[in-house]
């Protein structure tokens, strides 16, 4: 009878332990705005919470997101290629205004200017909520133009929202400025739902952590689980010094420009720990996957950012707005307890699309359907097993608008695939063609087009189908008044 008893007390003892590891788990996308590929491991800044968090989890070195912030936001969020969804550049917080610079050769694309209406896709926030997750939203939204259904994250999947609307950068980091909420002077870049923090020295990275930690006590109280879309508008333009952080800087040699830029960059990686930190006090850090990330490659043609062009992305080449890899190649960490080895590496290239169905597939609700086609891959062999790579694989960026007045290296009016380590960029402009090899070359610095011929014509006849096959916009030359296409 003591032995039936002992075996009835493993084997529920057994069911429980099945029981926790088969519970949904929360899940935390941790979106950093124009963080360079450079910048959580550059010496002089301090991220030890980013630092932390690689050493439990795995670290893609290949991962990407388009060249700006919008087309990524809506890949994440949708799971289709910039391509195919339409939203090719940053949107307007003003509604029908094309944020295309203007062009003597090029008329604007066709692109979704205001952003991808929620009539076209089934979100993934959206599938996690009809499952049971408490959806939440906090910090930088800019799904579309004010005024849209897309520049509402209630209308998105979201059960919360906060601060997040149709701007993408704020009016002011400064609690003592409200945000850019000042009287007669408030605009688009005006930050919402902080008023609780108006007039204090709260800044707005503190502030959006607090109200985030707020945020999951709830859904943690009822043992529900969560997902929590932390969007900060750090590290974006203005560069304003975060001053629990910024004189630290100045002592250790940086200059004033560089020195605000390390604040705003330690004032991530503080809301990062703090997120951790609340996870383990509240006994759920086990249960809870991180995942970090960057929009876009970090801002290199602006000189608040410090005296070297394209500091926080070398080795790579350029910065935001640039198809090249300073532009694209993002910081991406993934940690999921009990699943990702600890301090691993994974080399396969992943791309900001394969977000949604890698989440569907973490939350087991794979089964879902949806009213758009996928085009990202689930990225969860590769946590599992960091050793995997698939070379057949092949990864489509597409810019057909005029980002700034200049033409930057890899900026405005570029396409560019990768297929293994081959990867072709495109200049809608010239028809110009340019190919690297970025296993021995990741820099871009050798053009091997040339010697190269088969494989350049190879990578240009894939990019021109799967351009075709997705309809991608493309922009009109005035002369001839038709689209450019692909030669």
């Amino acid at each position: 009878m003591k032995q039936i008893f002992l075996l009835f007390i493993i084997v529920l003892g057994v069911c429980k332990i099945d029981s926790i590891a088969q519970k949904q788990p929360n899940i935390i996308l941790f979106i950093v705005d124009d963080m360079g590929w450079t910048d959580a491991t550059n010496p002089q800044f301090h991220t030890p919470n980013i630092a932390l968090l690689a050493k439990q989890g795995v670290k893609f070195t290949n991962a990407y997101a388009t060249p700006v912030c919008t087309p990524t936001r809506t890949s994440i969020l949708t799971g289709m290629n910039a391509a195919n969804h339409g939203v090719t550049n940053w949107t307007s917080p003003n509604k029908n205004d094309n944020s295309d610079a203007y062009d003597t050769q090029l008329n604007p694309s066709n692109w979704q200017m205001n952003g991808l209406s929620p009539l076209a896709y089934t979100s993934y926030p959206q599938l996690l909520k009809q499952a049971g997750y408490f959806t939440i939203h906090v910090g930088k939204a800019h799904w579309g133009a004010a005024g849209t259904p897309q520049a509402n994250p209630y209308n998105l999947g979201f059960m919360v929202n906060i601060a997040g609307h149709a701007a993408g950068h704020p009016q002011s980091y400064y609690g003592k400025d409200n945000y850019g909420n000042l009287l007669g002077k408030t605009s688009y870049q005006a930050v919402p739902d902080l008023e609780a923090y108006f007039g204090t020295d709260s800044f707005l990275t503190e502030a959006l952590t607090i109200e985030a930690l707020k945020s999951l006590d709830a859904p943690i109280k009822n043992n529900q689980p969560f997902y929590l879309n932390m969007a900060h508008y750090a590290v974006h333009t203005p560069i304003q010094p975060d001053a629990r952080f910024f004189k630290k800087y100045l002592k250790e040699g940086l200059d004033s420009a560089q020195a605000k830029y390390a604040s705003l960059v330690e004032g991530v990686d503080k809301s990062l720990g703090d997120i951790m930190q609340y996870l383990t006090e509240k006994k759920v850090a086990n249960n809870t996957i991180i995942i970090f990330m960057s929009d876009n490659g970090g801002l290199s043609l602006s000189p608040a950012r410090g005296k070297i062009a394209h500091l926080q992305n070398l080795p790579l080449r350029a910065g935001k707005g640039s198809v090249y890899e300073g532009g694209i190649r993002i910081p991406m960490i993934i940690k999921w307890p009990a699943v990702s080895q600890p301090n691993t590496v994974s080399n396969q290239p992943i791309i900001a699309e394969d977000i949604y169905p890698s989440i569907v597939e973490m939350a087991n609700l794979s089964k879902q359907k949806t009213i758009q086609q996928i085009d990202g891959k689930s990225f969860v062999p590769f946590i599992k097993q960091t050793n995997l790579l698939d070379s057949s694989r092949f990864l489509v960026w597409h810019y057909p608008n005029k980002w700034i007045d200049q033409d930057g290296p890899g900026i405005n009016y570029k396409s560019a695939i990768r297929k293994g380590a081959f990867k072709l960029v495109y200049d809608l402009r010239t028809g110009n063609k340019e190919l690297y090899n970025l296993n021995n070359d990741m820099g871009e610095h050798f053009n091997i087009a040339i010697n190269n011929t088969a494989k350049t014509k190879e990578l240009t006849q894939l990019l021109k189908k799967y351009l075709a096959d997705n309809h991608a916009p493309m922009p009109i030359d005035k002369k001839l008044g038709l689209a450019v296409e692909i030669q």
